[in-house]
């Protein structure tokens, strides 16, 4: 895959001059696909080719529509897919790209035997929010009568990426806190995950150096600096991801999307310090192949704290000062009486993850103290 780091609309521009690319699909937000300057970019840069859009309408990615935009996709049949949005947008593009309609395809995707063999064409990814880094992660999510799935394969990975700061500058303060706080728990759960490695460790590093130290600023006055560092953060953070895989912070969101339709990186924001602390008190029954206590002790030195009341204090104002609420009650949410399907829409390869092994009354004790 070719890297371009901070591209300009001008780089964007030579790329597509190619006399190959005749027929271009672009899957977009309708929102977005204006308010970031998309729309401006790309109608100067693909003048003379034959254009068709998609516009995707649900808030996070639903097999219906996926499946509208893969019969779309293929009786149009291009020479080139431009996504251009944000985690959904590139997660459908991805999907879409290479997988084929089945009569079964919900059932395959549920039971994880997915039909992925080769790509249509190739996929060009322009991120609109600096978050989960889906334009070089090689998984998907999609959501099945709202619990959510996970595609996953190094041939739905994007062919390309763009960096644009300027696209991204222009998102909601809402949007940016809920996704730059996916960057960082992406970063800190990667560092725990029993699938890290010294390379996901490596990228996860250097993605939350420069988070926390752009994160509030980006939402409280972004500029080209902290936006770029912001874009880079959530590409290095979507590297170390897409290595180690998340763990059960990300594994207990979903439902509050799906359910409650809490956006992605708030979702994982209302869980994220107490399953820390949770896997610090038991690291001691940690099932994982390195010292689960100097791992934490890297994380205290990232973000300068000493201890984990220190790091969970930490979190808990970082959140208050991006506005990300944490009251279940401010949120709306009813825990007691939802709290069966919220446990039933856990993606639970997500859940395998975390250092230490989790049950359902685990679980449901770390929920009713988030409360």
């Amino acid at each position: 895959m070719h890297n371009f780091l901070f591209s300009s609309e001008q780089d964007l521009a030579s790329f597509l001059k190619n006399k190959k690319f005749k027929k271009i699909f672009i899957l977009c937000g309708k929102k977005s696909y204006v308010s970031s300057g998309a729309k401006k970019i790309l109608s100067i840069c693909l003048k003379n080719k034959i254009i068709k859009h998609f516009f995707k309408y649900s808030p996070y990615p639903e097999i219906s529509e996926l499946k509208k935009i893969i019969i779309s996709l293929r009786e149009f049949s291009p020479d080139l897919i431009i996504a251009v949005g944000g985690g959904s947008v590139l997660d459908y593009a991805k999907m879409a790209n290479a997988i084929e309609i089945t009569e079964n395809l919900d059932k395959q995707i549920v039971n994880y035997s997915y039909p992925i063999k080769k790509k249509l064409t190739l996929l060009i990814a322009i991120p609109t929010t600096a978050g989960s880094g889906a334009e070089v992660t090689s998984n998907a999510v999609i959501y099945v009568d709202k619990i959510k799935y996970s595609v996953e394969s190094n041939i739905i990975k994007p062919d390309y990426f763009f960096l644009i700061p300027k696209l991204v500058i222009n998102a909601s303060k809402k949007i940016k806190s809920s996704a730059g706080f996916d960057t960082i728990a992406q970063a800190v759960e990667s560092l725990i995950s029993k699938k890290s490695t010294p390379q996901s460790i490596n990228f996860a590093k250097k993605s939350l150096g420069i988070s926390l130290k752009y994160y509030l600023d980006y939402l409280k006055k972004p500029n080209f600096e902290n936006t770029s560092a912001m874009c880079l953060a959530a590409n290095l953070s979507g590297k170390a991801i897409s290595i180690s895989k998340t763990t059960a912070p990300h594994a207990v969101s979903y439902p509050f999307t799906s359910l409650f339709n809490i956006s992605h990186g708030h979702a994982v924001s209302l869980t994220l310090e107490k399953f820390l602390k949770f896997n610090f008190i038991k690291s001691r029954k940690a099932s994982c192949n390195f010292d689960l206590n100097l791992r934490f002790k890297s994380i205290f030195d990232i973000f300068g704290v000493k201890n984990i009341n220190e790091l969970e204090f930490f979190i808990i104002e970082m959140k208050k000062k991006a506005k990300l609420e944490s009251s279940f009650d401010k949120l709306k949410i009813k825990l007691n009486p939802n709290l069966d399907k919220i446990l039933s829409g856990i993606n639970v390869p997500r859940l395998k993850n975390n250092p230490i092994d989790l049950n359902i009354k685990d679980i449901k004790t770390i929920l009713l103290k988030s409360n």
